[in-house]
């Protein structure tokens, strides 16, 4: 009965995520630079059919090994190449992780924080989020989460820890805590290894730098990280010598040291986005942290390998100088059990529903709805933004794209003020059942929310931002053999929606352009794909090019690129992009 139970349970936690990840994947555009760029990588390997190198515009890409990027041509295989296969496998990443969170809660307490702990992941806004993104990090962040669980096992196996059950052996719990760490590392890179190691390292120290678990024990969990892991980079070490390794590891030095992968950020970047992208768990999660009387030892050393890991991912990531969101996400899994834990006591009357909770959730709540207001009121008075951005002329210019708007956009930004409100009057009250189903208002409604805003929002905001040179380099794909590439600015658009072959780039004219300029490359200072991107630009705007070449640039960079480079001719211009051309040569 009990497994009947259970299989009932991760059943409805299956598909209550495929309900809300799986619809409206490919509703719009994939989103630069990481959505874009993965999906290329994606799509290079079904084109060239090689699923044993990594590739961005048909040369070398060293910055990722290729797990992902095998999930994500496996989807393209089933459904074509678009934003729908891009963003699947993520989707079913999400169908899975819940049911895995319900049943690793349940075996640590009961069925009820089980439930808890799944409920606080789906309705929190970025974990839910993120399981509709192209991102690697959901898939990564899920091997990494199971990679330090089992090794946890495995500890309390070897310490033979009471009043739970563990029907393995200590070798299986060892053997799989090594085997999905090597899973996450073939996903993104040994920074997985590095924060489970950190984590064990400072749970270490807090034992008095007593060995838990001994140096052989723990050199066997990274030799099997180890033959995962080289299950593909041993073969492409066999295959085609060190150079990806060696590039790889640079790249891996550069973003951590540098702001070169994303923008500079404040110090406190990451704790503010874990602040109000955790809503509502993040401030469960802050209660969490205080100390509490645990039932069993077990579930309070748990506690501390979850505190623990948090800080260890959020401190390291504050170090990083590169701040992107997603680069914290690894802490919702700590981040989402230590607000269950407060839940779960606030059900059970052994913890208060403090003021500074109630005020805490009205806060941030009313924030998420007054920029759903504000974005519902500008969308539908579009002059009095444009007037508020008229010193930028590229943002100015965006606001010129026709997006219909009909006032119904402020639907999720009631529904949040709505359900927090009355999830707090019902988490008021003094009957457990009542509080429970107060929380459940608040995190389901909360789903229910992210689900709403991406169903009003997200197409509109992409029609604002990228819509129009996406739709530009989709229109010259359909029409004509040509180069495409951006002027002033980074971007993975063309790449991606141009959808050429290798013989399309790498024409006659162009190979030989690139051949004679080999001794420009120097590997110690880039990338031999930085390189080549400089190359093609340069061959698209001095070369004897022989077919046609575009460019897009921002509007507010237009007029000096022009004068710059005289052999462009302006065609077009729309929200904020200017399209340029350079004839070919026969063309001329």
């Amino acid at each position: 009965m009990q497994i009947a139970s259970k299989f009932k349970y991760q059943l409805f936690w299956a598909l209550l995520g495929a309900i809300f990840f799986i619809p409206f994947l490919g509703g719009v555009h994939l989103f630069d630079w990481d959505e874009i760029n993965f999906a290329e990588i994606a799509r290079e390997m079904v084109v060239l059919d090689n699923y044993m190198q990594i590739h961005v515009n048909y040369v070398s890409f060293t910055e990722k090994p290729p797990l992902f990027f095998w999930l994500q041509a496996i989807s393209m295989n089933l459904f074509g190449v678009g934003e729908f296969a891009a963003r699947f496998p993520n989707a079913i990443a999400g169908v899975f992780t819940l049911p895995i969170i319900y049943s690793i809660g349940r075996k640590l307490k009961n069925h009820q924080f089980g439930m808890i702990w799944a409920m606080a992941y789906f309705g929190t806004v970025l974990p839910h989020l993120y399981f509709k993104s192209g991102l690697i990090d959901p898939i990564f962040n899920l091997f990494i989460f199971l990679g330090l669980y089992f090794l946890i096992l495995f500890y309390w196996k070897k310490e033979k820890v009471k009043y739970i059950k563990l029907n393995k052996s200590k070798a299986f719990y060892l053997i799989w805590a090594g085997l999905f760490t090597g899973v996450a590392i073939l996903t993104k890179g040994p920074v997985a290894y590095l924060l489970i190691s950190l984590t064990v390292g400072v749970y270490w120290i807090s034992k008095r730098f007593k060995f838990f678990i001994s140096i052989p024990q723990y050199l066997v969990f990274t030799l099997f990280a180890i033959i995962v892991s080289l299950m593909w980079f041993g073969i492409e070490i066999a295959m085609n010598g060190t150079e990806f390794i060696k590039e790889f590891t640079i790249r891996q030095y550069t973003m951590f040291s540098t702001h070169d992968a994303g923008q500079k950020g404040f110090p406190g970047y990451h704790f503010v986005v874990l602040l109000l992208g955790c809503f509502p768990a993040s401030l469960f999660a802050i209660q969490g942290h205080l100390k509490q009387d645990h039932e069993h030892p077990f579930l309070k050393d748990f506690k501390q390998w979850m505190v623990y890991l948090f800080w260890v991912v959020l401190i390291l990531f504050t170090i990083v100088q590169s701040k992107i969101v997603h680069y914290s996400s690894m802490t919702y899994f700590p981040l989402t059990y230590l607000a269950a834990l407060s839940i779960s006591r606030i059900i059970e009357k052994k913890a208060k529903f403090t003021i500074h909770l109630k005020w805490g959730l009205i806060a941030i709540a009313s924030l998420y709805a007054l920029v759903i207001f504000t974005i519902t009121y500008f969308g539908n008075h579009m002059d009095l933004l444009k007037e508020l951005v008229a010193n930028d002329p590229f943002a100015s210019a965006n606001m010129d794209a026709d997006v219909k708007w009909t006032g119904w956009e402020v639907i999720p930004g009631i529904l949040i003020l709505g359900i927090t409100i009355a999830s707090i009057l019902l988490i008021r009250k003094d009957k457990s059942s009542t509080r429970q189903k107060g929380f459940n208002i608040l995190f389901f409604g909360n789903g229910l929310f992210v689900f709403l805003t991406l169903v009003f929002f997200i197409a509109r905001v992409e029609k604002y931002s990228q819509n129009a040179a996406v739709e530009f380099v989709k229109e010259k794909s359909a029409t004509e053999d040509c180069y495409i590439t951006t002027l002033s600015y980074k971007s993975y658009v063309h790449q991606f929606y141009l959808a050429q072959t290798e013989e399309q780039k790498h024409t006659d004219a162009y190979v030989a352009f690139r051949d004679k300029r080999m001794d420009e490359f120097n590997d110690d200072e880039t990338t031999f794909y930085a390189w080549d991107n400089t190359i093609l630009k340069r061959f698209m705007l001095n070369a004897d090019i022989d077919k046609p070449a575009y460019f897009i640039i921002k509007i507010n960079k237009a007029e000096k690129e022009l004068e710059r480079y005289p052999q462009l001719e302006k065609i077009g211009e729309k929200n904020g992009y200017v399209f340029l051309k350079r004839r070919s040569l026969t063309a001329n």
